[in-house]
């Protein structure tokens, strides 16, 4: 019968891969440009300001996409003038910052004296572009976070973190310049690990504001903090931290070679990532720590962990978890160890009820009704006189029913949870939460 029931639930939901589908998507039509680098891809930046633009252009679409941004202008340095570009994507960056200290100083730079840089008769051959980028790199841009960017997939991957790119003609490699100011969530209290006494920050969705939290806290210079792409679509930011006189070198190369060769296309939250890298998927009990507070992170940082931060998730990942530390509490930090023991010994009772005492209840009032008192088996037995089940499907009802109106709860919008919440301790004469 098991089996039987096992064979109709597959069939109804498994899922098998069709060879043949009855429609078709065009490809290729007469009215449709083709792919100019389908056979030539580029990987490194043209020294033609022309071919980048083209590239650009087909790589983002710009016929179609409107959020994406190309300027196109001249400047002069070195008594010459010289085509320019540069290229953002609209809502990801500061337009004040690109207006201010990016096109107004190279826009001007016909005002400003050119550097006089006496040479040999050898280096007048190369002197034009080393001195052009040097030119433009020390004069021409009052920024203070610009790297050097020669590879079409650096450029990319800049492009879409919100970093404006900036292309001169004659010029084999191009200025990454860091003008993010993309819309983010502020420091809210924490939602689920909340605390009387410890800090009421917690983290939020930007990468650089978590890394920047938990060096409030530990303030230490052998913190280290590096980044890790993940991802072969989205290629999204992560970032290991350990501190490093304290981190065990094998746990932090055990941590890197596992989120190295990772193979998905996309990585959103930090709860996939936490599956990808356990030991073992199929244990039902946590391997791995996920929290909210920089407090806590940062102590298991100290403690010679190491965290794991997802750009785009409000929980760090720490690793390795153990046993001890589902049942601690970021309140036992602020009490002395005499209390927090005892909330570390209920939490432990707790967990032991939740898991033992159902079955507990049905192997005593079935196998072992001598172990009750008579009066409260006689309670026991009445109360179960109308209910026309056996016990086993009875504790089955009701852990469903539990996990249902959480479920519920959690997923139904807000105006309507309360009222099913209501119905249900209503009509049960039961209150299954604080109301």
């Amino acid at each position: 019968m098991f089996y039987k029931i096992k064979r109709i639930l597959l069939n109804f939901f498994n899922y098998t891969e069709k060879d043949d589908y009855d429609f078709s998507i065009p490809l290729n039509t007469g009215n449709e440009e083709t792919n100019p680098y389908k056979d030539n891809e580029p990987t490194k930046i043209y020294s033609s300001i022309t071919k980048n633009l083209d590239y650009l252009k087909y790589k983002y679409n710009t016929l179609i996409n409107t959020d994406i941004v190309i300027r196109e202008f001249t400047f002069d340095a070195l008594n010459k003038t010289y085509n320019a570009f540069i290229i953002f994507i609209d809502g990801l960056v500061d337009a004040n910052i690109i207006n201010d200290f990016t096109l107004k100083p190279l826009m001007q730079s016909h005002t400003l004296p050119s550097k006089k840089i006496p040479y040999t008769q050898n280096q007048k051959k190369e002197k034009n572009k080393k001195d052009l980028y040097s030119y433009v790199y020390n004069c021409l841009l009052p920024q203070n976070a610009i790297t050097d960017t020669s590879d079409f997939d650096s450029v990319l991957m800049s492009i879409n973190r919100g970093h404006c790119l900036l292309f001169v003609d004659g010029l084999t490699s191009c200025y990454n310049i860091d003008t993010k100011n993309y819309k983010q969530r502020s420091i809210d209290n924490p939602n689920n690990e909340i605390v009387i006494r410890g800090s009421q920050e917690a983290f939020n969705e930007i990468l650089r504001t978590n890394t920047s939290l938990i060096r409030r806290i530990v303030n230490n210079e052998n913190l280290v903090i590096e980044s890790i792409t993940v991802g072969k679509i989205n290629k999204n930011p992560c970032a290991i931290c350990y501190i490093n006189n304290i981190a065990n070198s094998n746990l932090v190369s055990e941590v890197k070679y596992r989120i190295n060769n990772i193979d998905i296309d996309f990585l959103i939250s930090s709860g996939q990532l936490e599956q990808l890298i356990e030991d073992s998927s199929n244990i039902s009990l946590p391997q791995v720590i996920a929290t909210e507070r920089p407090d806590r992170a940062s102590h298991y940082l100290l403690e010679g962990r190491v965290a794991i931060i997802v750009n785009g998730s409000p929980y760090i990942l720490v690793v390795p978890g153990v046993f001890n530390d589902f049942l601690s509490s970021p309140e036992d930090f602020n009490l002395k160890f005499q209390f927090s023991n005892v909330l570390k010994f209920l939490r432990l009772m707790a967990f032991l009820f939740t898991l033992l005492l159902p079955g507990f209840y049905m192997a005593v009032t079935n196998f072992h009704q001598e172990l009750l008192p008579t009066e409260f088996l006689f309670t026991i037995i009445a109360s179960r006189a109308s209910v026309p089940f056996p016990i086993i499907f009875e504790i089955l009802i009701m852990e469903s029913s539990f996990e249902l109106i959480r479920e519920a709860s959690i997923r139904v919008p807000s105006t309507i949870g309360p009222t099913i919440r209501n119905y249900w301790c209503f009509n049960t004469r039961r209150c299954c939460c604080k109301c």
